[in-house]
């Protein structure tokens, strides 16, 4: 399938300028080569799979959108809309980065869990909601189908907020690299696992090498125990499942920015990382694969992709460590 892509910038309330604005790219599956007529200007979608479920990414501190873009094109393939989108503004500490959109006084020990912790999805959501209205996705958009994804601290925003009482189209959320624990700094006890919303379909991924891991235990007030920790330690006491909607997902010798492509070595810190042992490009394709299959199974009610992701999920596969539903 033919994938397009199209700008767009949303402004964020409360937020003083110069950032108070959002700048999105959302693919799109695009009308078949040979049915297009000589144009100029935005390439109309393809409307054989719509209306399209929505997936919103979120990305790690200092990771561009475009580093994610490999995913959102094999998504935006299965026929999904994707949202990528950088957001410059001010992040932990005061610092000014790239940021998912995290907001630190919904992460406080007496709010959490009473208010979202996402200060970036109401602006998305409304950006959404007008081009329902208008462009060429007028009419297209499944907002009722709403799947928040993300990698790192965007993995932790998109499974906290994944939560029908605060956005009601968000039919499920998944997330690479990413925990719930909670930070000393915000007056949390060593150790603390944050539970999670745990209403809606959940896919957990984490690497056997992920430095980052192991690299911030001390943040957290957390012994060390091996780069998994975190992820599983989060399946277990996050949430307590009983549907079997609710997955955890331990990739063999993926580390840290294994869902990034070609990571910036200018703002993050690869070095914090552990080197992968399996390639970059292997375990992409499964990833993109699994959540694809996921999103297929939970958000679209696919009776073969549920098949599909069962037979992925439990074949001996060099690139799965483990594998949990509940």
């Amino acid at each position: 399938m033919t994938v397009r892509a199209f700008f767009e910038a949303a402004k964020v309330e409360g937020v003083e300028s110069p950032y108070d604005t959002i700048h999105l790219k959302i693919l799109y599956p695009g009308q078949i080569p040979d049915q297009l007529e000589k144009s100029i200007g935005i390439e109309p979608a393809n409307p054989e799979k719509a209306p399209f479920p929505v997936v919103i990414f979120l990305n790690g501190y200092n990771c561009d959108a475009q580093q994610y873009q490999w995913l959102a094109v094999k998504l935006a393939e299965r026929g999904l809309v994707v949202v990528l989108f950088n957001w410059i503004a001010e992040g932990l500490s005061g610092v000014i980065s790239l940021t998912p959109g995290i907001d630190l006084e919904k992460m406080k020990p007496t709010i959490y869990r009473t208010a979202p912790t996402a200060s970036a999805l109401p602006a998305l959501l409304a950006k959404l909601e007008q081009l329902q209205n208008q462009g060429i996705l007028a009419g297209m958009l499944d907002l009722k189908r709403i799947i928040l994804g993300g990698h790192s601290a965007g993995g932790m925003v998109s499974i906290q907020n994944a939560d029908p009482r605060f956005f009601p189209g968000v039919a499920a959320s998944f997330a690479y690299g990413a925990s719930s624990r909670g930070l000393l700094m915000m007056g949390y006890e060593p150790g603390t696992i944050l539970p999670l919303p745990d209403s809606l379909p959940l896919l957990l991924m984490g690497g056997t090498r992920d430095g980052f891991m192991l690299n911030s235990s001390e943040a957290y007030g957390l012994s060390p125990g091996d780069a998994t920790t975190p992820v599983i330690r989060t399946f277990q006491e996050a949430i307590a499942g009983g549907r079997n909607d609710s997955y955890l997902i331990i990739l063999e010798g993926a580390n840290h920015f294994s869902i990034v492509d070609q990571p910036d070595s200018t703002t993050v810190r690869p070095s914090l990382d552990l080197k992968a042992t399996q390639l970059e490009e292997n375990l992409r394709l499964l990833m993109s694969e699994i959540i694809g299959l996921f999103i297929d199974t939970y958000v679209r009610h696919q009776a073969e992709a549920s098949q599909e992701l069962e037979q992925l999920l439990t074949t001996v596969n060099s690139l799965i460590k483990s594998f949990e539903r509940k």
